[in-house]
């Protein structure tokens, strides 16, 4: 993997960048659609690409390694062969879906034992069959496995925390260093900054991280409950310390909002389930603000979902075809809402990507986060 800042703002610490991978090339920024099994929900694949032009997508450890299995797989030639999909892929570790299984899970220093979340069956997850799973995952891009502290966190719990994480970073960097690659492309290795929301750890944290050289580098355990402006206080700390020459991904973020001000910091890569999951549930994310379908007032609004969007459904249905749809129950429309928010979040950066291009970036970013903001 290879990774080229073309062009920085001067009023922010935004830039334009492209990664290269076997796979193909990611202008960034760039937003991540989430395809926990192996499908981004209620989205066809062609979809992905020719409509909502999906440059990467994302993966799962822990889903895929339960369902279908490292098995099928493996027999399938990777996940890219496995679903049809000829761009780069990013799988997360898994370790925030066991860090969700509180319930069901033991952290100790041989690695994270958690029950299954379908049948109960008990497994292990070390940082060396992570890396494993995902040689036969086949993607571009591997996380490595990490604790995410919940907040709010005490700070012995997220000192420690951080700790183990940079333990099993140390064995899962050796583990990767020592294998191959299982299909015929290469792949690369993202190491990940915890920390909580204490500056002192994720300073440490980041510097850590900095120090293994990888190719890419993560910064996970925000935007899991804690307040905005801290999220923001500590991806700054952090961005200004990762390599600069690097692509930075911050993980399961978030809002259109939080995408820009995440630009604007120094932020590189981004994912999230919000374009997919709360456009099933009626929201909608234009250029104008955002729309709750659900809502009488689009009963008899004949209007385009969104007069300035881009994707194929925003001209060819309605607002009120669409909450017709919502209130009957009708798959469409998951499917609608689904293609609409996620090529409006790829529009979005591409658009950001644009204005860093031609040095209008600030001005813009500064006024899409209140317009983006506003409830319809």
């Amino acid at each position: 993997m290879t990774f080229d800042i073309l062009h920085k703002d001067t009023a922010t610490n935004a830039r334009a960048g492209k990664i290269q991978t076997a796979h193909g090339e990611i202008l960034t920024p760039i937003f991540m659609p989430v395809g926990t099994v192996g499908s981004v929900k209620s989205v066809h694949q062609h979809e992905l690409r020719d409509d909502i032009k999906a440059q990467i997508i994302l993966g799962n450890t822990y889903h895929l390694y339960l369902r279908p299995g490292t098995d099928v797989i493996r027999k399938a030639g990777g996940l890219h062969k496995f679903m049809n999909w000829d761009k780069p892929i990013l799988t997360d570790s898994g370790g925030f879906q066991v860090f969700s299984l509180s319930a069901m899970r033991k952290l100790r220093e041989d690695g994270a034992h958690f029950q299954s979340h379908i049948d109960g069956s008990k497994h292990i997850f070390t940082p060396e069959n992570v890396v494993e799973t995902q040689r036969i995952i086949g993607s571009d891009i591997m996380m490595a496995l990490d604790e995410c502290p919940p907040y709010p966190s005490d700070f012995k719990y997220a000192k420690d925390s951080m700790e183990l994480t940079h333990r099993w970073l140390k064995r899962g960097i050796e583990h990767f260093r020592n294998t191959e690659p299982l299909y015929e492309h290469s792949q690369t290795y993202f190491p990940i900054v915890q920390g909580s929301t204490y500056p002192e750890l994720r300073k440490q944290s980041a510097e850590f991280i900095a120090e293994q050289g990888a190719e890419g580098n993560a910064i996970g355990g925000l935007s899991v409950g804690e307040p905005t402006e801290m999220m923001y206080e500590m991806l700054d700390l952090v961005n200004g310390i990762l390599p600069k020459d690097k692509p930075r991904y911050l993980m399961g973020v978030g809002t259109p909002m939080n995408i820009l001000e995440g630009i604007a910091l120094g932020t590189d890569m981004f994912d999230c389930v919000m374009p997919t999951r709360n456009g099933r549930n009626g929201m909608l994310f234009t250029w104008n603000g955002i729309i709750n379908i659900k809502n009488k007032k689009w009963e008899t609004d004949f209007s385009p979902l969104d007069e300035n969007g881009t994707s194929y459904v925003d001209s060819t249905y309605s607002k009120a075809y669409l909450r017709h749809l919502m209130h009957t129950g009708e798959r469409l429309a998951a499917q609608i809402a689904s293609i609409h928010n996620l090529a409006f979040y790829l529009e979005l950066v591409r658009v950001a990507r644009e204005r860093i291009l031609d040095g209008t970036f600030a001005e813009w970013k500064s006024k899409m986060v209140v317009q983006l903001a506003q409830r319809l």
